[in-house]
């Protein structure tokens, strides 16, 4: 995967501003949202509130269709063309909406918005108004490459790759979570690299940065991993380092479901194996709890192309929370993170024997938190500021 990151176009740089207020006028810059984005994932909730927190204007105009799908995978044919068609039949309201929308500057539209921006395209070309699409990630790339759930070639993989190219060449910007996944994106996409770029998806520090230090406590080190049980994060290797002899040394906590979770119940059904606790599923406002309880928190682990060019969510919630983490090495962590940190232990993809010395290293040093300043940069005002200076040379202001 490395030589194949590498010997990508080098993404063009894109001329940063001076934050929200930094093109022709001084007035705040106006930024519409638009569409059928989830609001279920946080990486869109830390964009809109990201963007009003630093005094940007942020108009919505939102249908929610995807709010009891964390895993769309996962949704029966049945379901998801009920979906389908519920996104479909939203669009005439959304479309009104956006015609008699006040005046804005740009817009965004939001994870999941491959549909959106095709169908937005001629109306903001109409108003004259640049479009931003959060691609985030790839439909094709995830479905093809990364779960293996279409074959490379088929007619549902020519599709869904045939969408996407439509869905980034109708937006003036395309944004992923790495400049690593961005450049990635570009090449499968066969994309301008100058107009793909990245913001890091970072955590809300209002719920994980008011995780309480971690305690000394009796009995073994608490090992946590939670997220959607797909191949991406590696829960075969975890479920490997957990089940060996040297993991049954440490209590492993378990969170998810998804398109592995067959192989958790069948690892777990297979012997002795008390020292695993496994929820399918908890509220999100509970995991800031169970990241409390726990000493180390794991990332992920998967081979795929797609696993070595993003940093998740989890990576970041754990680190504002204080805890340990220990997620597979890549070009994309060294991006975000360049400065080793004692905190953030990095392992082969694939290798349980790694996750268990490097649990045993951060034991060795007293389970260390990452200092704050190594996190500034994946604070949400940090990153609107950060998406806002991206985006600036495209906003034409009066």
């Amino acid at each position: 995967m490395t030589q194949i990151v590498a010997d990508l176009p080098q993404l063009a740089p894109v001329t940063a501003g001076n934050g929200p207020s930094a093109t022709a006028s001084d007035r705040p810059m106006r930024i519409l949202l638009w569409g059928t984005y989830d609001l279920g994932k946080p990486r869109t909730r830390i964009l809109r509130d990201s963007l009003t927190e630093i005094g940007v204007e942020v108009t919505e105009i939102h249908a929610d269709i995807w709010a009891a799908d964390a895993d769309k995978s996962q949704l029966s044919r049945a379901r998801m063309i009920w979906r389908l068609m519920q996104v479909l039949l939203a669009y005439p309201a959304l479309i009104f909406r956006y015609l008699r929308a006040p005046a804005h500057d740009l817009v965004i539209v939001p994870y999941l918005g491959q549909f959106d921006v095709i169908v937005l395209w001629p109306f903001a070309k109409l108003r004259r108004r640049p479009v931003v699409l959060d691609l985030f990630l790839s439909l094709y790339d995830t479905v093809v490459n990364d779960r293996r759930m279409a074959q490379p070639g088929s007619v549902t993989a020519r599709g869904l790759k045939a969408l996407e190219r439509l869905s980034c060449r109708a937006a003036d910007r395309v944004l992923l979570d790495t400049q690593t996944h961005a450049r990635r994106i570009a090449y499968l996409l066969d994309l301008d690299v100058a107009k793909v770029d990245a913001i890091p998806v970072g955590a809300e520090p209002g719920t994980f940065g008011y995780v309480p230090p971690r305690r000394t406590h009796d009995g073994p080190p608490r090992i946590l991993f939670y997220g959607q049980l797909i191949p991406l994060h590696g829960v075969e290797t975890i479920l490997r380092a957990a089940l060996s002899d040297r993991g049954r040394q440490y209590q492993w906590h378990l969170i998810g479901r998804g398109q592995d979770q067959a192989k958790v119940a069948h690892a777990l059904a297979a012997g002795d194996t008390a020292h695993v606790t496994w929820d399918p599923w908890v509220p999100y406002e509970d995991l800031a709890a169970a990241i409390a309880r726990s000493d180390v928190c794991l990332g992920i682990f998967g081979t795929s192309d797609k696993a070595a060019s993003v940093v998740p969510n989890k990576v970041y919630q754990s680190l504002f929370a204080k805890r340990s983490v220990i997620t597979r090495d890549s070009l994309a962590v060294h991006e975000i993170f360049p400065r080793p940190d004692a905190a953030l232990r990095l392992v082969p993809a694939a290798d349980p024997a790694a996750i268990l010395d490097a649990i045993a290293a951060l034991e060795a040093c007293g389970f260390p938190a990452m200092p704050t300043d190594k996190l500034s940069g994946a604070e949400p005002a940090q990153i609107a500021q950060n998406l806002c200076a991206k985006i600036a040379p495209l906003v034409k202001r009066t």
